[in-house]
């Protein structure tokens, strides 16, 4: 039996050694490099990123605030002993304690006039409205910064694959001459020029690998650091988005969406009910009290009361400022919604501008570009035209390219921009 335990353990044991080794090759398939789209970075970004974290905890405070606002006052337990002989003990006996010795309890209340818990309690709720117009603001804001770093990831690779083109297209004219000067068809001088051209193209391969790796470092940031692994990319077209909404249209969006004019007008409801709560803390509060009382071996209650008279103070200079408060909110109120038709024209021009040079491009200077570096560089590989010909076509080439890219990214983070300006990201 001994014998068949042993075995029976051992044959279990080589069962799962088995069954993990089985099953390391299918995790190692489901491992590698994570591609994600704009709008998945977005939504990590609203929801990982640590800065936007920490301001949504000012909406969780400003909650625990109406709990606080809405608390009444705690009653209040008193109680005394008067005329015990401390200095002689011996006449503390039981006919000295009921004779002579005075006891008193009582319990005494605050009774709020002017409904000033209510109105603590709607001031409350009205500063928890801005600020979570406030926290939605910040997530537009954050919203903006993840687009824009992210086309700066598209740019950078973009570029990279631009640059990595060209080398390798370069790199074969370079073979192509040192067989021609080899052949005696050109120069030395000729050769070593062409030659060290190819530094140009090798350093714009570094730079725009250096580009990319920050890029994606920065994004990472803004998505979260812990939230997304190292060696994560982006997907995606890098493409021209028209854009067919008009200004006006634009503009009256934006007044609707903005979370900070939001915000901006609720500050108006929270400053007016600052003022009715200054009101109310002008009605001076009434306490009551209740006490019993044993002495002379007698059982008495008595009621007091007291409330202060408002003859100074009339919490005069608190609700004067409240008043001043709430001119001061609707002079913000009207300063944002200036602003707010202020970005989203200027976001709109500019984006106006970035179109029509995209449009430019657009209309055949790329081809052109393309057209004439092949056409210089079919002929110079074939001794048809010279070396300063085909180098001066080559880097019109490449400013072109990278003239366009520029331009595009300009477009995009634009439109980013004006996304930002309206508040949303679904335009007209």
């Amino acid at each position: 039996m001994r014998v068949q335990r042993v075995r029976f353990a051992y044959f279990a044991v080589i069962v799962c050694l088995g069954a993990i080794t089985v099953a390391r090759p299918a995790v190692a398939q489901t491992t590698g490099p994570v591609r994600i789209s704009l709008d998945e970075a977005i939504q990590m970004a609203l929801q990982h990123n640590h800065t936007l974290l920490a301001a949504r905890t000012t909406i969780q405070q400003s909650q625990a605030e109406e709990t606080t606002a809405n608390l009444r006052p705690n009653p209040v337990l008193l109680g005394d002993s008067l005329f015990l002989p401390f200095f002689q003990p011996s006449q503390l006996n039981s006919s000295f304690l009921d004779n002579t010795v005075e006891f008193d309890l009582g319990i005494s209340y605050l009774f709020e006039r002017g409904k000033k818990r209510q109105h603590r309690l709607q001031a409350a709720k009205d500063q928890t409205a801005v600020t979570r117009s406030q926290v939605v603001d910040n997530e537009r804001t954050l919203t903006f910064q993840t687009a824009s770093q992210f086309i700066g990831v598209q740019l950078a690779e973009s570029t990279l694959a631009l640059a990595q083109e060209d080398l390798r297209s370069f790199q074969n004219t370079v073979d192509i001459s040192e067989a021609r000067y080899k052949a005696g068809d050109i120069s030395e001088d000729d050769y070593l020029k062409i030659k060290l051209q190819l530094l140009q193209f090798q350093t714009d391969v570094s730079q725009t690998q250096l580009a990319r790796a920050q890029g994606l470092s920065g994004l990472r940031q803004l998505l979260g650091y812990e939230s997304i692994s190292v060696d994560y990319d982006v997907s995606g077209d890098f493409d021209y988005q028209p854009l067919r909404a008009g200004l006006e249209d634009l503009q009256m969006k934006a007044l609707q969406n903005r979370p900070d004019l939001r915000a901006a007008q609720q500050g108006v409801t929270a400053a007016n009910s600052q003022y009715l709560l200054q009101k109310a803390n002008g009605k001076r509060d009434f306490t009551g009290q209740i006490n019993y009382t044993h002495v002379s071996d007698a059982n008495t209650a008595s009621l007091f009361g007291s409330i202060q008279l408002p003859i100074f103070d009339r919490n005069q200079g608190e609700i004067a400022r409240a008043r001043y408060a709430i001119t001061q909110a609707q002079e913000q109120e009207n300063a944002t919604n200036g602003q707010v038709l202020t970005d989203v024209r200027d976001a709109y021009e500019a984006l106006q501008s970035n179109n029509q040079i995209v449009t430019i491009f657009r209309s055949g200077y790329l081809d052109e570009a393309k057209q004439d570096r092949d056409i210089s560089q079919y002929a110079y590989q074939r001794g048809a035209a010279s070396l300063l010909d085909y180098l001066d076509a080559e880097r019109s080439y490449r400013a072109t390219q990278l003239a366009y890219r520029q331009a595009l990214a300009s477009y995009l983070s634009a439109l980013e921009q004006l996304r930002e300006a309206v508040g949303t990201r679904s335009l007209p």
